[in-house]
């Protein structure tokens, strides 16, 4: 698929319009040159496609000029709809982008909403992180290198260990759930971590990707026993909003079925927001284990946190999302 590049637009401010220009420079792991919301995070460049804007014109806004969306990019004849986490984008002869979120809350309502009842960023905005930096210019081809399909569950994975953290274990546990999650729920890994047994970096990362990211699924694994540095439990009960003990309890009753140590595990599992978070033990067996008893029950979960509204007797294994994804694999 192949598209155009439209228009080029920056600000130097936080808070000002943003204003066209004909060329411009995407730096790599810092966002578009000159720019006041590039930096070292995720949302380094936002774009939108051309059609959406003709669409807010024509509702009322025949004026709306390039950046009144605060968009840095505006991009035409690419079917943006169709992109996910994970997309990547390549831009001119270098400049490669990854999309990492579709669409942001908007805390303050814009003029434009308040002209029409709408506004299109907070729906269909793309945000990017810059892969690899590049001269850009008004009329660049616009590719697509890599399509993840939107309908495809998006997961992190979290290893939570002092030992792997520090450099001084290798983590299999951790692959090994990314692995089961690729194949068995064919999830797109958005990425995984290795963090330590510190209950506030643990809520804190879990924030991180369950606000905003547009993340299904967090699994943190490790740091559930009785050790002085387990802390997973406690950190996911900071953030969730909602417990989902049947997932617990069917983990822990497959476990224990194979070693009577399963009762010791305290993992917790629950929801924030639109994402769900699950605790399993560190050990690559015992992750995998606990995975697995509750890996055909996901699809449908993931499914309803998306909004759907279909019955819940219908057979997750027949959940579109679940079909889509595993054809895009």
């Amino acid at each position: 698929m192949k598209g155009v590049l439209l228009a080029i637009c920056r600000s130097e401010r936080k808070g000002e319009p943003k204003r066209p220009v004909a060329r411009g420079v995407l730096a790599e792991n810092h966002g578009l040159e000159g720019d006041a919301h590039a930096g070292a995070w995720h949302r380094q460049v936002s774009l939108l496609a051309c059609a959406d804007i003709e669409e807010m014109r024509a509702r009322g806004l025949p004026d709306l000029q390039p950046g009144a969306f605060g968009e840095n990019l505006i991009v035409d004849h690419l079917d943006l709809a169709r992109l996910g986490p994970g997309s990547r984008l390549r831009i001119g002869q270098n400049a490669v982008l990854s999309i990492t979120q579709r669409g942001k809350a908007c805390h303050n309502r814009c003029e434009i909403y308040y002209t029409v009842g709408d506004c299109i960023m907070p729906r269909v905005g793309l945000f990017a992180r810059v892969l690899e930096g590049g001269e850009i210019a008004v009329g660049d081809p616009v590719e697509v290198v890599e399509c993840v399909s939107r309908e495809r569950f998006q997961a992190v994975v979290l290893t939570i260990s002092d030992r792997g953290a520090a450099g001084e274990r290798v983590d299999t546990a951790g692959p090994a759930v990314a692995e089961a999650l690729e194949s068995g729920l064919s999830a797109h890994i958005y990425c995984t971590e290795i963090l330590p047994d510190d209950r506030d970096t643990i809520s804190a990362r879990l924030k991180h990707y369950s606000d905003g990211h547009g993340i299904d699924l967090i699994v943190a694994v490790g740091g559930t026993g009785f050790s002085p540095r387990d802390s997973t439990p406690e950190a996911v009960r900071d953030v969730v909003e909602r417990l989902t003990p049947g997932l617990d309890e069917a983990m822990r009753a497959a476990s224990l079925g194979k070693t009577p140590h399963a009762v010791l595990s305290r993992g917790v599992s629950g929801i924030r927001g639109q994402t769900l978070i699950l605790s399993l033990p560190g050990s690559k067996t015992g992750a995998l284990e606990n995975l697995e008893a509750i890996l055909p029950a996901l699809p449908h979960g993931l499914a309803k946190l998306r909004g759907d509204r279909s019955d819940c007797a219908v057979e997750a294994s027949t959940s579109p999302v679940q079909a889509t994804g595993q054809a895009d694999q």
